[in-house]
């Protein structure tokens, strides 16, 4: 089972989301940039970077209760997520890493993660407008969530179904 994991982390295997087969990939996708670490460094690389996006998140949401201002908190929070999913880059090297956050299957998710991270940014850094801000990292949020369950087989179905039920 661990060396399945690996396989499909460090890109050897290839999920396909709609059927959730784990299938061999072509030889071309096969990168291995990560193979020059360990599989223990890179996952001992991948926990710390993961960790410092956690705790940067974390610290953001502390500057909201010592009254540091919502453009703090954006800020660390953004920055703890850029942090997190740059995490994954060594668990899968970054080329690989970004070959699946652009593969068809995610290519929106990705675009508005990465527009809603700018936007965030830009309007607590540039614009200083805290109100935006939230509004940013709630679109944000929303963006990475469905980012992230785009590696698990059907899982965007499952979401689609249960919001069609609740709406009904």
């Amino acid at each position: 089972m661990m060396e399945k994991l690996r396989r499909a982390l460090s890109g050897n295997d290839q999920c396909d989301e709609e059927s959730g087969i784990i299938t061999q990939s072509d030889i071309d996708f096969v990168v291995m940039d990560s193979s020059t670490l360990s599989w223990s460094t890179r996952i001992k690389g991948f926990a710390i970077c993961f960790v410092i996006g956690i705790l940067l998140s974390i610290l953001g949401s502390f500057a909201l209760f010592l009254r540091q201002g919502l453009n703090v908190f954006a800020v660390f929070y953004t920055l703890g997520n850029i942090i997190a999913l740059a995490s994954t880059c060594f668990l899968m090297g970054p080329v690989n890493q970004i070959k699946k956050m652009f593969a068809t299957t995610r290519i929106i998710a990705t675009i508005l993660v990465l527009v809603f991270i700018a936007l965030t940014l830009f309007s607590a850094i540039k614009l200083k407008k805290a109100g935006l801000a939230l509004l940013f990292i709630i679109f944000q949020s929303l963006a990475m969530t469905w980012y992230s369950i785009s590696y698990i087989p059907y899982a965007r179905d499952a979401v689609k179904k249960t919001v069609q039920t609740c709406v009904k």
